[in-house]
């Protein structure tokens, strides 16, 4: 990080080199805008190995890009630099509007935006103001890539007055090396997943299991599928599929391993935060979770979606009208998402049908046969001397039908129930409790 640090003092020093000839021109009405790169040529950074260096190389960045990432960037890394900006204009008694900027709540510096970063390329010159408008479209790798933030304050406001902001991901990039995972919060309602199994862990049918490899296929290898058939033109880039099945049949599970094998990150959307009562909150939180993951490489997990993603009603009421546009506002963002999108639910009824049929895939998680059954008991327990010598995994397959997640709460509660009676093995009996306890759940016996 010391050459991380030296290389932005060098970037610091240069752009406020390049503000100072920018008020000077301005104030002194000397046409210089056009000279700005000649007057205050930007820094050699071809040979420099630090993390600002590097982005600035990946990204190809120009004189202009560079200032605007600097712009974006200064208020958490040197706020005071952009003090220069707080001029009061003496003849009417506020800020000079064509410079723009804001106040935070709490922060007292300046907070830039894209008026500022128009001001200091640009000045009054329009055509140049046009060249800096198409740093801030959606085309440009600022916002292509996540880079950038745009924020309006309120509706109706000139394009240029949104507030400038660097991304958390490429804030803690700069700041510690490190790239950003967003973390559970109130602006990010979803959890990064993770798991210490393995495929070996998972027991499916081939049929799914060749539906699983489908969508690993597809986040392998997007481009030469979309291309080599050229299906660029009519096909979306991203993948959309449904799990249904009984609960504890390996939804949750298949996510997360679909996500190791493609070194992709699984979030798994809280609902729980994402719906509100409130109209406009429940658009307002989805779309805060999908903003940041537009250009990532990573997988959201719906569990449970039917509670996000029911059926349309029909409107007798205002009510009804508001949930339903939720769901149109769902429909759209899920297409329009060019990652992976996966849903889970125990009932596909509930799922309304217009997502039904955007889905690539629906995939059915059974309930396992006696020899998944069997397979699973073993996988459970890697340690065969931790049973006792009358546990007989053939018989516990056969007799009882239960999930994968079900036997997993069946091997805890026997090896509380070893531990308890003071014993080093689990016994067989352990196993029949634990599945009684289990069968009550669903209201049935042993």
């Amino acid at each position: 990080m010391t050459e991380n640090a030296a290389c932005l003092e060098r970037e610091i020093s240069w752009f406020t080199q390049v503000c100072d000839a920018r008020f000077n021109a301005y104030f002194n009405q000397a046409d210089e805008t056009r000279q700005l790169r000649e007057i205050c040529p930007a820094p050699d950074l071809s040979k420099d190995n630090s993390t600002y260096a590097g982005l600035v190389r990946q990204y190809q960045m120009g004189f202009e890009e560079r200032i605007v990432f600097l712009l974006a960037f200064l208020p958490h890394l040197r706020p005071q630099v952009l003090d220069i900006f707080m001029l009061q204009n003496t003849q009417i008694g506020r800020g000079y509007s064509e410079i723009g900027g804001w106040r935070g709540k709490i922060h007292g510096g300046f907070l830039p935006t894209c008026e500022t970063a128009a001001f200091i390329l640009a000045g009054t010159d329009l055509e140049l103001r046009f060249a800096v408008a198409r740093l801030f479209q959606e085309e440009h790798f600022f916002l292509r890539e996540g880079i950038l933030r745009l924020e309006h304050q309120a509706s109706g406001e000139p394009f240029f007055g949104a507030s400038l902001m660097l991304s958390n991901e490429f804030l803690q990039r700069l700041s510690s090396g490190e790239i950003h995972k967003p973390d559970f919060s109130a602006n990010f309602p979803a959890k990064l997943m993770h798991t210490k199994l393995s495929w070996e862990d998972l027991v499916l049918n081939q049929e799914v299991m060749e539906e699983v490899e489908n969508i690993v296929t597809w986040l392998r290898q997007p481009e030469q599928i979309l291309q080599r058939w050229g299906l660029e033109k009519t096909v979306k880039p991203g993948y959309r599929s449904l799990f249904y099945g009984p609960p504890g049949t390996g939804k949750t599970l298949t996510a997360c391993l679909i996500g190791a094998a493609v070194g992709a990150d699984v979030y798994r959307i809280d609902l729980s935060m994402i719906v509100s009562k409130y109209i406009g909150e429940t658009e307002k939180n989805l779309a805060s979770v999908f903003d940041q993951a537009q250009n990532k490489k990573w997988i959201l997990f719906f569990d449970e979606a039917d509670a996000l993603f029911g059926k349309r009603t029909q409107t007798s009421s205002s009510n009804d009208r508001h949930a339903n546009q939720e769901i149109s506002y769902l429909l759209q963002r899920v297409e329009d998402f060019p990652g992976v999108v996966l849903l889970a639910t125990n009932l596909k009824a509930n799922i309304d049908a217009a997502f039904a049929r955007r889905f690539q895939s629906e995939v059915y998680f059974a309930m396992p046969d006696a020899v998944q059954r069997r397979r699973l008991w073993s996988a459970l327990f890697s340690q065969p001397d931790s049973l006792g010598p009358d546990v007989d995994f053939n018989k516990l397959a056969e007799k009882y039908e239960l999930s994968g997640g079900a036997l997993l709460n069946v091997a805890r509660y026997a090896a509380i129930r070893a531990v308890r009676m003071q014993r080093q093995t689990i016994t067989q009996n352990d196993l029949i409790a634990g599945i009684g306890k289990e069968l009550m759940k669903d209201g049935k016996t042993l």
